[in-house]
């Protein structure tokens, strides 16, 4: 048991130690990251449409 709460005190006191982002740094970075996965989204649909396309264009024939 006293195990348990040596941990539970070192934990609390980590805890403490970190250095927690700003509003405005969790912000711009929240927005940097839907940004890029909304261009790898457009990337990637347009790559499969062409693919698509592709493939459609090859075997039709």
């Amino acid at each position: 048991m006293e195990k348990v709460l040596d941990f539970l005190r070192e934990s609390r006191s980590e805890f403490y130690k970190v250095n927690w982002p700003s509003l405005e740094q969790t912000t711009r970075l929240t927005l940097v990251v839907i940004m890029m996965s909304l261009l790898a989204a457009v990337f990637l649909g347009g790559f499969d449409a062409l693919m698509f396309y592709g493939w459609d264009k090859i075997l039709v024939r």
